[in-house]
């Protein structure tokens, strides 16, 4: 994922509280779980000595009416000065977050957000189509546009079927009054392609998806056609949804088994790699850090000490002690702009954290090459 998301973090100062925590209040006994889960989340940032001021700040954020049905996940980012980060996702939040300490605790919500995947869906028929603009982890669309052929079009839609001397003069009208519709649709779907959206769903009658399919192939963007889905469905369409689903489920999968051939095809050839929690924090230290594979679990329970990498940038007023190290290498790769994919540790090589760099530079320690 793009850390940039992260970047009001790069000014700010900690100690910070995080907390990432279940807001849903979709059951019966609803309101009261959701005070329990927001209660339990103040005390603990309390218990690990967070001032009340901030404990409030959080529990005031966690504790805001929301309107999304289950399960809906919220980030809290908060410091002396107020909240840093916020951030609500259609997500279940299995095992909650709340942490105080000098750095902001960012991995699980960087677990969940490498699984989500922005996308356009186009649901075409030959009278123009719906068009609009989703994340995964939003229950209802970012942007959306109805596109429907004028009346004469129409009409010359419909009249395929007249017979006679006439049968193959409106027909071609039909077929060009279905390219027109066609060319409208992937007008809009291109303006969202060039505004950054990769991969675009199309689903509806099968000769349209065609036409909008093959116009679409000289853009930037990944094209999957949907066997399913009709347009006036008014988002009631199951077999749709579930295909969306699947779709996504296979874009994630691509994405993350991409990485993994990537790491295994430079630590093959022995270049632009590093593994391991020293290796990846000197890399940051001489800008080498394209990609941050992180498996958050794992490195959670390894301690990275800066006071050991001269020169690790981790943002104003970190102490020179050990660290997480998720947390430690997140807050280097917010500060560089690296990006940050998760990945298993038994694809990076057993280590906890690995990194895809920029050049190639041999993996020597900070403090041995100034020595």
């Amino acid at each position: 994922m793009d850390t940039t998301d992260f970047s009001k973090l790069k000014q700010a100062a900690g100690p910070f509280a995080t907390a990432f925590v279940d807001v849903s209040r979709g059951t019966e006994n609803g309101e009261h779980e959701h005070e329990l889960r927001v209660r339990a989340a103040g005390d603990q940032l309390r218990e690990q000595g967070a001032d009340d001021a901030v404990v409030e700040t959080v529990v005031r954020v966690l504790s805001e009416p929301g309107d999304r049905p289950a399960p809906v996940g919220r980030l809290v980012v908060a410091n002396a000065d107020g909240v840093v980060l916020e951030e609500v996702a259609s997500v279940q939040v299995d095992q909650p977050v709340a942490t105080w300490g000098p750095l902001p605790d960012l991995a699980a919500w960087i677990e969940h957000r490498d699984s989500t995947v922005s996308f356009v869906l186009a649901v075409v028929d030959h009278t123009g189509g719906d068009v609009a603009v989703h994340v995964s982890d939003v229950p209802t669309a970012l942007e959306e546009q109805s596109i429907e052929v004028d009346d004469q079009r129409a009409d010359d839609i419909n009249k395929v079927s007249v017979g006679g001397w006439a049968q193959k003069h409106y027909e071609l009208r039909a077929e060009n009054a279905w390219r027109d519709s066609a060319e409208e649709v992937v007008e809009a779907v291109t303006s969202h392609i060039r505004a950054g959206h990769r991969l675009v769903l199309l689903a509806g009658d099968p000769t349209s998806k065609g036409m909008v399919r093959d116009k679409l192939a000289g853009t930037a963007a990944e094209v999957v056609e949907l066997g399913t889905g009709q347009r006036a469905e008014d988002g009631g369409d199951e077999a749709l949804q579930q295909a969306i689903r699947d779709a996504l489920m296979e874009q994630v999968v691509q994405r993350r088994l991409g990485v993994v051939h990537e790491l295994r095809e430079r630590l093959g050839r022995g270049e632009s790699v590093a593994t391991g929690i020293d290796d990846v924090a000197d890399a940051f230290v001489r800008g080498q850090v394209d990609t941050l594979l992180l498996d958050p679990t794992a490195a959670a329970e390894h301690e990275l000490d800066p006071s050991r990498h001269e020169g690790l940038s981790l943002g104003d007023g970190v102490p020179q002690q050990p660290l997480r190290a998720d947390q430690a290498l997140v807050a280097a790769a917010v500060l560089t702009d690296a990006a940050v994919a998760v990945s298993p540790h038994q694809a990076m090589a057993g280590e906890p954290v690995a990194a895809l760099l920029r050049w190639d530079q041999p993996s020597v320690g900070t403090q041995e090459a100034g020595s």
